[in-house]
């Protein structure tokens, strides 16, 4: 009899803890969405009060668990089917009955009560018994109702229940952090050292990476940050996650295992060839976090005036691209493709005007923005003009395929084999407006042209040409060497550039088939081959010009191509 006191003082105290405690928070409310509401618009919700609670920026009291809430909230909405379980029957476990879902974290505080889902107790019939949970790390500490639940057993026992969790009857209490829940997102690619070293080391991609530990907090606001950065940068880089907790050697082999919070690092190749990891330090929100990463793409495109620039003076082995848009700085795309092409290709991109630019005219380009190349023999082709994507990532994977297209083309043009499809000019360039001031411009000493009237006449001379060319003592324009001593070969239809032969005042010239001519752009001289061309006679020519043996004239004017 004299513990009925105290056991009426016992569910008296625990149907009251009961009721203030089993309070359901709906996540919906909690993250302020709709019931309809897609992932992107609960993430960005999400973000935005993780940010705003965020234990580490927040030290107002209750913030602590108003951010746990928050996270608690994210994982059901972030996960289908839990989403799913919740929407049908107010729990994310999918149980009909009354919400497990409570305000969480620390001070975690829970209830469950499901009718028919009573358990059997002691093994007595009929008994029933129902469970809740309240305490955090700290089992003594008060709930968010103002005591904790071992304030009424520290009363009539005289101490506390001890950490960790205990029972009385068929009651239990539970501690446990809610700040983490040590997943990673379903998009974001899990990276461990074989991977790093196979698909990230020296691949030319951009990497956000995101290292944890499952018992950190705050994994989830860090996901949702690089996962948001992420999306705002699809195709420009990639996101991986490192659990340091199952792969913790490969952790601190690459100096990034986390202690207190998560860790965020980008891969790049900002500052030379090699790829190095930088740890990002700044503010955890997506502008700051997005700078960063635009800050640290690929640097491989020289930006060039374009009015002073001549792809033929710019040597190398490799094939030369050109972006011309109306941007004030490097665009984000050619900078990712710089890195992904920087050992195929050179980069280069210039502001322009309009397609009204005279630089701009010169390359026979109409619209814009647009790609031009230059194959390593120095013919110039058009890649694409008046380039529109509709993102981002669809950008990247455009012209990615051009310059595939064009690398490929280099490579048989580099190795002298021939595609069936291709015309027979590519070895031998037809000059026109567009390339006319590239391969006979002011700093290649002589120009030699195949003027002819008809294809099969073009055919000749291309065969003669391409076969002289390769000889040594033409010293055919080299992209290889520094030297300025070098010639360029190209073939001219008289049939549609009169105006060119108009300009050399020379009788004979505008009736004739094949002709060969020798001009000198700097000095607007020229001079032509006489009788029939053949390998041989075009040889001696090329030869006598290259020794000083020839008489060069006077052109009229200086010639020009339509």
């Amino acid at each position: 009899m004299t513990n009925r006191p105290v056991l009426r003082l016992i569910v008296v105290g625990l149907m009251f803890l009961i009721v203030v405690e089993s309070k359901k928070v709906d996540p919906y409310k909690v993250l302020g969405v709709d019931k309809s509401a897609s992932q992107r618009e609960i993430q960005k919700a999400f973000h935005k009060l993780s940010l705003q609670y965020h234990p580490d920026k927040n030290k107002n009291k209750g913030a602590q668990e108003k951010f746990a809430e928050i996270n608690n909230a994210y994982d059901i909405l972030s996960d289908e089917q839990k989403r799913k379980n919740y929407d049908l029957y107010g729990d994310e476990t999918g149980t009909p009955g009354y919400s497990d879902f409570t305000s969480g974290g620390p001070g975690h505080s829970g209830f469950n009560f499901r009718p028919g889902g009573w358990e059997n107790m002691g093994g007595q019939q009929g008994s029933k018994s129902f469970s809740f949970s309240f305490g955090g790390p700290s089992s003594g500490k008060p709930s968010s109702s103002g005591f904790g639940f071992n304030d009424i057993f520290s009363s009539i026992f005289g101490g506390g229940m001890g950490g960790g969790g205990s029972q009385f009857g068929g009651f239990s209490s539970s501690s446990g952090s809610q700040h983490g829940t040590g997943r990673s997102s379903k998009s974001m690619q899990s990276v461990n050292a074989q991977f790093y070293r196979k698909e990230i080391v020296d691949n030319g991609m951009t990497w956000l990476l995101f290292a944890y530990t499952s018992n950190l907090k705050g994994i989830q606001h860090y996901e949702s940050l690089v996962d948001e950065v992420a999306t705002s940068l699809q195709g420009a880089l990639k996101i991986g996650s490192i659990n340091c907790e199952s792969d913790a050697s490969f952790c601190m082999e690459l100096s990034v295992y986390p202690r207190r919070e998560p860790k965020i690092f980008v891969y790049s190749y900002a500052s030379s060839d090699k790829g190095s990891l930088t740890e990002y330090d700044g503010n955890l929100d997506v502008k700051s976090l997005k700078s960063f990463c635009q800050d640290h793409l690929p640097r491989f495109s020289s930006r060039i005036n374009l009015e002073n620039w001549d792809a033929a003076s710019e040597f190398g082995t490799l094939p030369k691209v050109l972006l011309l848009s109306t941007k004030k700085s490097t665009p984000v795309i050619w900078r990712a493709l710089s890195g992904l092409y920087r050992k195929r290709f050179v980069f280069y991109n210039a502001e322009v005007r309009d397609v009204s630019d005279p630089s701009v005219r010169k390359l026979g380009v109409d619209s814009l923005p647009a790609v031009v190349g230059w194959l390593s023999n120095g013919e110039k082709q058009i890649l694409k003009s008046g380039i529109s994507v509709k993102d981002l990532k669809s950008a990247v994977q455009e012209i990615s395929s051009l310059l595939d297209k064009f690398d490929k083309k280099n490579k048989k043009a580099a190795s002298g084999k021939r595609d069936n499809t291709e015309t027979v000019e590519e070895s031998i360039p037809l000059l026109t407006s567009s390339n006319f001031h590239d391969i006979c411009s002011e700093k290649v000493p002589v120009c030699f042209i195949g003027v002819s009237r008809s294809s099969s006449n073009r055919d000749k001379l291309q065969k003669i040409l391409q076969s002289v060319s390769q000889k040594s003592f033409s010293r055919r324009q080299s992209f290889t060497s520094g030297s300025r001593d070098s010639v360029s070969y190209a073939l001219l239809d008289a049939s549609k550039q009169q105006s060119f032969l108009n300009a050399l005042n020379k009788s004979g010239l505008k009736s004739a088939e094949k002709i060969l001519v020798a001009y000198k752009p700097k000095r607007g001289t020229y001079a032509t081959s006489e009788g029939e061309i053949t390998e041989e006679t075009a040889e001696g020519f090329i030869s006598s010009v290259l020794n000083g043996d020839v008489q060069f004239s006077k052109a009229r004017w200086k010639p020009t191509v339509n």
